[in-house]
Parts: C-alpha cells; structure tokens; sequence
C-alpha cells in the first residue's frame, strides 16, 4: 500500500525553507507522496451564503507551482493534486503545465481533480460553474490526448483543436488521472463519472460508510467495460495530535481490506498550527500505519 502526506492550507507554511525541510523530511520518512489541494481565490465570509467554502483569509498555495518547488527538492516522492479543480483552469494550459512538471520531475506526477464547489472562484476565473461538471469530462479526454500524441485534433463542445502540441511530451504517456469526490456525500453523476473515466478515486468516505460506494463505483467501472480492479483508491486519515495511534491503524487497516491501494494522512483542522508539529504528527501516524500495512 502506499502511504502519502497531505500538504493543506498552511499545513506546510509560508517560509519556504521550512518548506523544502518539510518536503525532504517526508520523504527521507519513506513516504510515498505529497499531495497538494487547489484554491486559487477566496471571497468574503458575507458571500459565502452558509456554505463552508474556502475564504480569502486562509493562505492556499497554489498547487502545481509549490509541486514543481517539491519536486526540484526532492527524488522519489510522487508528486499529486488532492484535487486540482480542473474547470475552472484552462484545459491546454494545464495540459502543459502538468507535462512539464512531469518531465522535470522523471515522470513523478498523479493528477487529481475535481470539480469544486466554491462558485467564487469560477466567478473571479471567469468559468462557468453550473457545467463544470459536464466540461470535465471533455477536459480529461483532452489531457489525455495531448500527453499521448504530438499533434491533437479534437472537436467537441468546449474544445475545437486543429493540429496542435504541448511539446515538450511528458514522461508518462499518458499521466494518470484521478478523480475526487465531496467530503460524506453521494452525488451518482460523479461517482459514475470516477468509475468510467478515473484511473483512480479519492473518496472521503469513513471505511463504514465507503463500502456501499465503493462498489457501486466499481459497478459503473464494469458498466462501462472497464477492470473495476484496476482502479485505484486513495483514502485519507486525520490525525490529532492527542490521538491514539492505534484508531490511525485500525482505519488502515480497514481500509485496506475495502481494497484501498493508497492512504494519506491529514493533520489539518484539527488546532495544529505550528509546520513543525504538523510534520511531527505525520511521522508518528508513518511509523505506526506503514508497518501494519506493508
């Protein structure tokens, strides 16, 4: 199983020495990846209408640029959006963008993506929130036809490609693509969507709500002609500071056993502000969850 280290919000801080300190102590751990999230406004809490989105005041860096710092300070940890929100980026560019990272890191990159549902940032983006999920699935098509061929023509309807390259091609052809999905909640669209398109899933599901969904994804995986065995599942486990260790390794384990091939630690919301405790947290929730694991 491979075990990663979610960098949230100011989990990992502002000082970017503290930054690289953080990333190479990660993986000197024996981390498998870093995961990064995506916010790149936030508004006022007046027009946040109740909903807990993402507000101006919590400092989010932005993913693929803090990536690429990990990946030039660091060799082997998988470099991955937890989740990039893919429509309110332009696809080209982030087609280029994710191959270059992928190149210069020796092919080291997992895209995840997803929707979102902070309507602001489509606003500030000037994207389209209400299709954002129709628009997604054109763009994974598209991803996925830059990072394989030189020259991509396409036709759709968000994207009318003639002949065109992101040159240079990354190293993997093509990058895997994984799907997120919302914290506790079922939405089918989406997780049709993950069991036909993703390579991979995120899902925020505790392993006793997870299982129901987890095999109506790999239900829509078959539906559409698909090995449902070869998606992968990445489940994510908070950690406290004042936890004790073991629930981290009977959620492991559960996990596991709902044939999960991927899990994380998230140490954020749960009052540790300081870097250094949140880098303290995760090397204690490593050194009790990798062995009962692997």
């Amino acid at each position: 199983m491979k075990l990663g280290a979610a960098f949230a919000n100011t989990t990992i801080g502002l000082d970017f020495h503290q930054i690289r300190d953080i990333a190479q102590a990660i993986e000197g751990a024996g981390f498998d990846s870093i995961t990064t999230n995506d916010h790149v406004v936030g508004g006022h809490p007046d027009r946040a209408k109740g909903e807990k989105v993402h507000l101006y005041d919590t400092a989010v860096h932005e993913p693929l640029v803090t990536l690429s710092f990990i990946g030039a300070v660091t060799e082997r940890v998988e470099l991955t959006t937890g989740i990039l929100l893919l429509p309110q980026r332009q696809t080209t560019l982030v087609a280029k963008q994710v191959a270059q990272l992928d190149l210069l890191s020796g092919g080291r990159v997992r895209l995840g993506v997803g929707v979102g549902r902070n309507w602001m940032e489509y606003e500030a983006l000037n994207e389209n929130f209400k299709n954002r999920g129709k628009r997604i699935e054109e763009q994974v098509e598209v991803l996925r036809l830059y990072w394989t061929q030189d020259l991509v023509t396409f036709e759709g309807k968000w994207h009318n490609l003639d002949r065109v390259g992101i040159n240079p091609m990354p190293i993997q052809r093509p990058i895997p693509i994984w799907m997120g999905s919302f914290f506790g909640f079922v939405a089918e669209p989406v997780i049709e969507r993950i069991g036909r398109m993703a390579d991979g899933w995120m899902p925020q599901f505790p392993p006793d709500q997870l299982a129901p969904v987890l095999e109506r994804v790999r239900g829509y995986a078959r539906d559409a002609g698909r090995d449902p065995d070869r998606l992968g599942i990445e489940c994510g486990i908070r950690a406290a500071a004042n936890d004790d260790p073991q629930l981290w390794i009977d959620a492991a384990l559960a996990y596991q056993a709902l044939g999960a091939t991927h899990l994380k630690v998230l140490t954020y919301g749960n009052g540790v502000h300081d870097p250094q405790a949140h880098l303290d947290l995760m090397l204690r929730w490593y050194e009790a969850v990798a062995p009962a694991v692997r």
